[in-house]
């Protein structure tokens, strides 16, 4: 699939407990809010683990980041329903099969309060 300039991509995801679980096993993020949970059961999401939001996008356009810039704003929390939408902002081809990308994003919970927000750029590389 092709993409323009201006093309927004929505993509939206539920954390669990069991992936910040994951993450905690992997990263060796042991914050406490990470583990303990609060007085409605939940834990804070790792930033990372919220970022992957806008990865996955570029990950199903093939993108190769070279840059990825997050501001992460609140805290999500395990529950959390977070919406993440993708603006192409610069979509050009150039030599060697290759398409520059750069892109922003902005997520924001089932509450409609920003989480995190940024950009990232790379290159998406064509196989002929």
């Amino acid at each position: 699939m092709s993409l323009n300039v201006g093309d927004c991509i929505v993509f939206e995801r539920t954390f669990t407990k069991r992936e910040v679980e994951l993450l905690t096993e992997i990263s060796g993020d042991e914050g406490i809010h990470h583990l303990t949970p609060d007085e409605q059961g939940r834990v804070v999401v790792q930033g990372l683990l919220t970022a992957t939001l806008p990865t996955k996008v570029g990950g199903d356009h093939n993108v190769l980041a070279r840059n990825m810039d997050f501001e992460f704003i609140r805290p999500v929390f395990t529950g959390d329903t977070i919406v993440c939408e993708v603006k192409i902002e610069q979509y050009e081809k150039q030599a060697n099969q290759r398409t520059a990308i750069l892109a922003t994003f902005a997520c924001v919970n089932q509450n409609g309060k920003e989480v995190l927000k940024g950009c990232f750029s790379g290159v998406i590389l064509h196989h002929t």
